[in-house]
Formats: C-alpha cells, sequence, structure tokens
C-alpha cells in the first residue's frame, strides 16, 4: 500500500499547532524531527554518541511528515494547511517561513522506520519509558517502566510537555489518589499515575483512535482493572449522568492531568475546578512560553493557587492546587 507524504518545514515553536492541524486534516500518522543542536543536552546512558549533527534542519525549525491514505485528495489539504500555518499569529504563534511539500512513499518503507530513535529513556528519577519492542532491565527495584508502544499517531512519551507532566506527578502523588487524564493520547500518563502510587484513573480521549491506543498500552502494563478510558471530555464526565466512570473514579477526584493545547486549556478551567476535592491538583502542560501569562491568568482567575510552574526546553507546566476552604 502506497499513502501520500506531505511535508511541513516549520519553526519548533509551532510544533504543537502545525501536529494539531495536521491530524484535524486526517493524517493517519505524524513525526517531528527537530534541529540538531550541538548544545543540548543529551541523555548518554545507554552509550550514544553524538559526534556528528543527526540533521541539517535549518537551527529552530523543525520538519513534520504526515500520511495519509492513497485515496486522499492533496492539493485541497496542502491549501488549507496554508491557509491555517498562515493564521497562527491570531493565536501567538509563528511558523516562520514555512515550506510545504508533498509526495509518496510506501508503507514498508515508513511504518516501522521512526522506531529505530526511539530508546528507553528515564524521564524521572524513578521512571523510564520503554518502548515494547526494545529490551531493557530496570537498573534497581525502585525504578518503574512504562511500556509503551504509541503507534504512529501519538508521540514515544519523551516530548518536553509529556516529561513535565510526569515529573508533575511525580511529586504530587502520595498513594491512593484518584485521578482523570484529560486528553489521554497513548495513555502515557495514566500508566505513569498508576506506577506512582494512584488507586484509579479515568482517562479521557475525544479520539477513538487514541482510545484504542491508550487501551492497548494500559493493558500492556496491566492496569486494565483500575484505569478506564472513555471517549468523551471532562465536561461530558461532570454534566452526562450515563457517562460516568464505571471504575468509580467519579468527581470529585484527588488530581487532574492534562497535556493539551494552551487554547484548549482555557477553555475548561472551571469544569477543572469542579471536578476536584478542596486541596485538589490541577497539573497541565502543553504550554509554549508564549502562552504561558495567559494560562497563568486562567487558573488565578478561576481561584486556582499556582503551587509551582515547571519548565523544559520552551515548554512550561503548572501545578495548580484548589484551596482547600475554611476550617480546612
Amino acid at each position: 500500500m502506497r499513502w501520500h507524504e506531505l511535508t511541513v518545514l516549520a519553526t519548533e515553536s509551532s510544533q504543537e499547532m502545525v501536529t494539531h492541524y495536521l491530524t484535524e486534516l486526517g493524517a493517519g500518522g505524524v513525526s517531528v524531527e527537530e534541529a540538531w543542536d550541538a548544545d543540548a543536552p543529551r541523555d548518554t546512558k545507554y552509550g550514544e554518541v553524538y559526534d556528528t549533527p543527526l540533521n541539517d534542519i535549518r537551527p529552530g525549525y523543525a520538519v513534520f511528515k504526515a500520511y495519509f491514505s492513497e485515496d486522499t485528495k492533496m492539493e485541497p489539504i496542502a491549501a488549507e494547511l496554508k491557509t491555517l500555518l498562515q493564521g497562527l499569529p491570531e493565536f501567538g504563534y509563528d511558523a516562520g517561513e514555512f515550506t510545504i511539500a508533498l509526495g509518496d512513499v510506501h508503507e514498508d518503507d515508513w511504518a516501522d522506520a521512526w522506531k529505530q530513535y526511539f530508546k528507553p529513556i528515564a524521564i524521572t528519577e524513578r521512571l523510564t519509558i520503554k518502548p515494547t519492542w526494545e529490551e531493557y532491565e530496570p537498573a534497581n527495584d525502585q525504578e518503574l517502566i512504562i511500556e509503551l508502544d504509541p503507534g504512529m499517531a501519538f508521540g514515544t512519551g519523551t516530548h518536553p510537555t509529556t516529561s513535565l507532566c510526569l515529573k508533575a506527578l511525580d511529586n504530587a502523588i502520595q498513594g491512593g489518589e484518584q485521578v482523570i487524564d484529560v486528553g489521554t493520547g497513548s495513555g502515557v500518563l495514566a500508566i505513569g499515575a498508576m506506577k506512582l502510587g494512584a488507586s484509579k484513573v479515568l482517562a479521557l480521549d475525544l479520539d477513538p483512535v487514541a482510545v484504542k491506543c491508550a487501551e492497548e498500552n494500559i493493558a500492556l502494563n496491566g492496569y486494565q482493572e483500575e484505569v478506564e478510558v472513555k471517549l468523551s471530555d471532562l465536561l461530558g464526565i461532570l454534566h452526562e449522568g450515563d457517562n460516568r466512570s464505571e471504575n468509580g473514579v467519579n468527581p470529585p477526584v484527588d488530581i487532574v492531568v492534562a497535556n493539551i493545547l494552551a487554547e484548549i486549556i482555557l477553555l475548561f478551567i472551571g469544569d477543572v475546578m469542579e471536578v476536584l476535592k478542596p486541596g485538589g491538583i490541577y497539573i497541565t502542560s502543553g504550554i509554549y512560553k508564549n502562552k504561558e501569562m495567559i494560562v497563568e491568568a486562567g487558573l488565578l482567575a478561576a481561584g486556582f493557587e499556582i503551587v509551582d510552574v515547571l519548565r523544559q526546553e520552551e515548554w512550561v507546566a503548572f501545578v495548580a492546587g484548589k484551596p482547600k476552604g475554611d476550617g480546612e
């Protein structure tokens, strides 16, 4: 089977929006390769040697490759994407001097090629993400292994936004918490929460492909009973009585975690406040640095207290607390 390949060169800072648009336009898979930075810190715990540049991508830019079925009409998609990218400044993003190119590729040439770049990686002192096809033994009894097969439509869990959420969960979970994961994707945050000691997790996503992918990864890690995945959003869980959790995770809960676009975060901050217990924690990421102030303002306006702000590269995550209230 042949696939249409759409290649975009755009700024790294527009990464979240570009991948979002490509997915919304119907891509069956999206890969991202960032520019080589000789000065960037790199993980060498598995013996990697970085003595030559891994690519010649323009500094500050990234290459996005999206794949569409062979019966897809690509010219209208490319034209719509061009319009969307030109409109990014309205949302505080800039794709820079972007380019869009079309091509074709055989499925065997790309379906598994990306896997050679996904190796086990330590996210926190305790959490390590391991692809299912790699052999790896924990360094000690304290190391917690997340088995992950993201498929072609989801990230490997090592992007800074996901890493920030896992680090925040590592600090927030003391044991026994009930957690809601909004926009679960591959399910990595739900699995991470369980590994760290949560009692149950409700994982939500509006994408049926994400629900299937998350369910498969949760089964790989043995949490089918403790983690429920639903095709829903937070609003549905809040207000639709027949859409409540079957595994007992119903509001109010201890922790809500959401790794999504800043624009989406701003839409349901009030809903998060409603589903949290007094003293509960809201962990949210997917926020590029140029959106930090408006997300912080939204959290404060809703009544949250900023507990911590985590940063990695150009990305930001907030740990916000719901006030305990008088007498608590």
